[in-house]
């Protein structure tokens, strides 16, 4: 296996970007996630679009992220709406022309097949160095927890604080980063915020919504719907963890 960014590989984005069913993919419905789009990808942040390819040079894994400026005269903490303020913090310093000392990574995937072999370790490293290539500080995650999806209804405040009998996060994927070094911070409670009509919804999701609570595919928390009012609203919580170098 070898890891490639998009800079030196543009041919490499549409494999990279269909890797397969992921789950989740509904947070790029949100006006954060909008922002990150394959062009942009491309044209900004290709240095920090990373991919695994296997040795016939297949990708079996991407992980992207996005540069920005943290702490600043004006953020002063990781903010509560995590995953979406840190895209637009981004998308700011870039209009902006603030030089970033802090890398936000964004999303892990890694290929159907090779789930379970232990390949988002080497992408969260890859990351650590690209940022420490790039003279960044910091490498900061919104985490989604992975199990958070058999639970959805479980406050994640709670869920991610449990403990295995080793001291390690019971959650495989809050253990990842622990494992790598990686602190967490706080709970965001409001880091994905999606709203949308049922037909909307629908196309997500592929779910028919119904009045109150609903779990959808890769949800980590209900959406809640009022089908009088045609309208459906997703806000599920992360938590911020700081990999300090």
């Amino acid at each position: 296996m070898r890891i490639v960014d998009l800079a030196s590989r543009p041919d490499l984005l549409d494999p990279a970007l269909n890797l397969g069913d992921v789950g989740g993919e509904f947070i790029y419905a949100g006006f954060s996630g909008k922002i990150i789009t394959p062009e942009r990808l491309l044209r900004h942040w290709s240095r920090y679009f990373l991919i695994a390819l296997d040795d016939d040079g297949v990708p079996i894994a991407r992980a992207l992220s996005v540069p920005l400026t943290y702490p600043a005269d004006d953020r002063h903490e990781l903010p509560a709406h995590g995953w979406d303020e840190a895209i637009q913090w981004a998308a700011q310093d870039l209009m902006d022309g603030r030089a970033p000392d802090t890398l936000c990574a964004l999303e892990v995937v890694v290929a159907p097949k090779m789930r379970g072999t232990g390949l988002s370790t080497p992408m969260l490293k890859a990351l650590k160095a690209r940022a420490a290539e790039t003279g960044l500080k910091r490498l900061i995650v919104s985490v989604r927890p992975i199990g958070k999806e058999d639970e959805p209804d479980v406050p994640m405040e709670e869920y991610a604080l449990r403990r295995r009998e080793d001291g390690l996060f019971a959650d495989r994927w809050l253990r990842t980063h622990e494992r790598l070094g990686a602190r967490m911070i706080k709970i965001c409670p409001f880091a994905v915020t999606i709203s949308g009509s049922i037909a909307d919804w629908k196309e997500w999701s592929g779910v028919n919504l119904v009045d109150g609570d609903n779990v959808i595919p890769g949800g980590i928390a209900p959406v809640h719907a009022n089908v009088e009012r045609d309208c459906g609203v997703y806000v599920e919580a992360n938590v911020w963890m700081e990999h300090p170098f």
